[in-house]
């Protein structure tokens, strides 16, 4: 080994932990770093010469080897805003730097930082300005067969929303002891030209958010038998005309027990009645299914000598509602929120994981894009296939552990120094060698 080579070996000390100083200070300087995974240097030799002989020698020094801890995971904290997200396994946040248009699959860059929150234009944009991608659900909740049909994930896209009724439960009593009236046809309830025993009004929602009045009348026809009415109460002009109401007519029997035996002659506890909307009123024809309760069970309509009375009644459906609020689920579905207590979900978000994490190569604002190391994406649900689970209202700690990273620092500082002695007394010996010639 020459003396040069010596003076070159420390030089390759002094760059390789001028390396490892640059690595440790950037780790502790993203130390409160949402998503951020520290990296460490690994240090491997680096010859002059690949054979040697069994007693040859060749300088060499040493080369710095960045490893990025991109698959550890960090501590989860919990968070105020419910649009912050964290990973809780495996995977990452597609982003994107551009909202306005939908990207391929690799253009896509990914991240744990989930700080997101709404920007002016109702998109999800984390602290580094990268924008969630998501898939946008169908009416049905259903995701796009093409798993990588991805687009940004706007949370204002829903101005408000409505519900039409298309159900209703019913929990009532019928007085036993009713007397029949001499005769009944069906419609003399809607008409007033018979008296019901019981009836009440309640109201349904048609598909444009409207509040739309039914009631419902009774007369008892027989031993153990009843017969019903659906009636409008609104504006007839709405269901075509006087000619359309009542809109629906029924009966129901009753066992001995006072339990509900069939309705219209069928061992089913449901009756379907359809309202008929003129095309004047702008609404199609709603259909709406009345569960009258369980044949043989007492957990809908009863027959038993006390009054006549209604119970309970459930009506689904909502008015029209404005937008109040946005939140994801563990399985990583956007929920807009309004304020008639409807939730409508839009987006659900993937997660992009990776057969070697550690291989992604680092992008500015703590993202990462494909590399050949890393191998290829894949979009998967979260909980599926490998992925892990979104954590809402949630933000992983940055890895970097403070006691360790100073403990670098003091080796790398005396590793740095050893290298400027070994510089230094390289030089001496070279000036020993130059005083030979005088």
């Amino acid at each position: 080994m020459s003396l040069y080579g010596a003076l070159f070996t420390g030089v390759s000390s002094l760059s390789a932990n001028s390396r490892a100083l640059a690595l440790t200070s950037n780790n502790i300087s993203n130390i409160n770093t949402v998503g951020y995974k520290a990296s460490e240097t690994q240090f491997s030799t680096l010859l002059a010469a690949t054979r040697q002989s069994v007693n040859g020698f060749a300088s060499g020094g040493v080369r710095p080897n960045q490893i990025n801890l991109i698959s550890s995971q960090g501590l989860l904290q919990s968070a105020e805003n419910a649009t912050s997200l964290a990973v809780s396994g495996n995977g990452f946040f597609p982003v994107t730097s551009d909202p306005a248009t939908a990207p391929s699959v690799g253009e896509l860059f990914y991240t744990r930082a989930g700080s997101f929150n709404q920007d002016a234009n109702g998109f999800l944009r984390n602290a580094a300005g990268y924008y969630l991608q998501g898939w946008e659900l169908d009416d049905t909740g259903a995701i796009p067969a093409n798993r990588n049909q991805i687009t940004a994930v706007n949370v204002s896209q829903l101005s408000g929303t409505a519900v039409a009724t298309d159900s209703m439960d019913l929990r009532a009593n019928l007085q036993a002891s009713a007397v029949p009236p001499a005769s009944y046809t069906a419609g003399d309830l809607a008409a007033g030209t018979t008296v019901p025993h019981f009836e009440r009004a309640l109201d349904v929602y048609d598909s444009q958010g409207g509040s739309q009045p039914l009631r419902l009348s009774f007369v008892k026809t027989g031993a153990n038998a009843w017969a019903y009415e659906v009636i409008y109460d609104g504006p007839v002009a709405n269901i075509g005309g006087a000619a359309n109401n009542p809109i629906a007519t029924g009966n129901l029997a009753f066992n001995t027990n006072g339990t509900l035996a069939t309705v219209n002659g069928a061992a089913t506890g449901n009756a379907s009645v359809t309202v008929p909307w003129a095309a004047s009123s702008g609404l199609a024809a709603q259909s709406i299914t009345v569960n009258f309760g369980t044949p043989g069970a007492a957990d809908g309509f009863t027959q038993f000598d006390s009054v006549s009375s209604l119970i309970n009644a459930s009506v689904n459906g909502a008015l029209f509602g404005n937008i109040t609020g946005v939140r994801v689920d563990e399985d990583g579905v956007v929920r807009a929120q309004f304020d008639n207590g409807i939730e409508r979900s839009i987006f659900k978000v993937p997660l992009g994981t990776f057969q070697n994490p550690n291989g992604l190569g680092p992008v500015n604002g703590n993202a990462y894009q494909r590399t050949d190391q890393s191998g290829d994406v894949s979009l998967l649900e979260a909980n599926t296939g490998g992925a892990g689970a979104i954590a809402p209202a949630s933000l992983e700690a940055s890895t970097v552990d403070l006691a360790s990273e100073f403990t670098d620092l003091i080796t790398t500082q005396r590793a740095y120094s050893a290298a400027t002695r070994i510089i230094t007394t390289s030089d001496e010996m070279l000036e020993e060698v130059t005083r030979i010639k005088r």
